[in-house]
């Protein structure tokens, strides 16, 4: 039987003190072996390290932005959609396929096409004859264009020849204007059938054709100078076409006269 080592309090190696390589924790030993017989662990619970999670710097753009990238991926996915299912160049307000069975578009019978909506064109309306002015004179009244006095005498067709032995021929019709020039002046006048028109009813404007004139014996208003206090008598010609409506002369008594109208109805 072996003998034991004598009792040196503080000792290490003795019973009842621990050694200096003694672990905490092992049953027995330590401060905490009455809890550790009782059940009680011998370290307060801990929580658990959380699980590894990559930094956030180091995560991608789409995992740091899910909503925009959640956005993103819906309209792309509209545009898709739209592509496949709207594309093909075809318009909805393309116009639709005549059927080659529908009845043409009525056409008038005389072959003119209106356009919708326009009234049918009216006839122009006949325009009024031209009506002398108010001022105008009529036949058998004199009236004075400077320092000479006119008086219509009468209006006569002329035909359409002229002359007794030579004639001439009118373009149109000819008529004669009957008239007597007087100088109410104190000097000699000329005076000149080519300075003399007439209005017809349309408002065109005619000239006296001298050359016919010519062919009238005793003509005395072609182109004649006038002494204060004489009269000439003669005659106006004028090559009208046929239809033609006289309405009033014009008469001037020179260059720098006014001209005076007189009624021929």
């Amino acid at each position: 039987m072996s003998q034991q080592p004598p009792f040196i309090p503080g000792q290490p190696g003795q019973p009842g003190q621990p050694g200096q390589h003694q672990q905490p924790g092992q049953p027995g030993q330590g401060p905490h072996a009455g809890q550790a017989q009782q059940g009680v662990p011998p370290y307060p619970a801990t929580t658990p390290p959380p699980p590894f999670s990559e930094p956030e710097a180091k995560k991608s753009w789409f995992a740091r932005h899910k909503v925009l990238t959640i956005i993103g991926a819906v309209v792309l996915g509209i545009i898709l959609l739209s592509a496949v299912f709207g594309g093909g160049g075809r318009s909805d307000d393309a116009a639709p396929a005549v059927s080659q069975d529908a009845p043409a578009a009525e056409q008038p019978v005389d072959g003119s096409a209106e356009e919708p909506g326009e009234a049918p064109a009216e006839e122009p309306a006949e325009e009024p004859a031209e009506e002398p002015a108010d001022d105008a004179v009529g036949i058998g009244t004199p009236v004075a264009s400077g320092d000479l006095e006119f008086t219509v005498t009468g209006v006569e067709p002329g035909g359409t020849e002229i002359g007794d032995v030579l004639t001439t021929t009118a373009q149109g019709e000819f008529l004669l204007v009957h008239i007597e020039v007087r100088n109410t002046g104190d000097s000699a006048e000329t005076f000149s059938d080519s300075g003399q028109k007439l209005i017809d009813s349309q408002g065109r404007e005619h000239e006296t054709d001298s050359s016919a004139s010519i062919y009238l014996p005793d003509n005395d208003v072609l182109f004649t100078s006038i002494n204060p206090g004489n009269t000439v008598v003669g005659t106006l010609v004028f090559d009208l076409p046929a239809d033609a409506e006289p309405v009033s002369v014009l008469l001037s008594g020179g260059l720098f006269s006014s001209d005076v109208e007189v009624s021929l109805r």
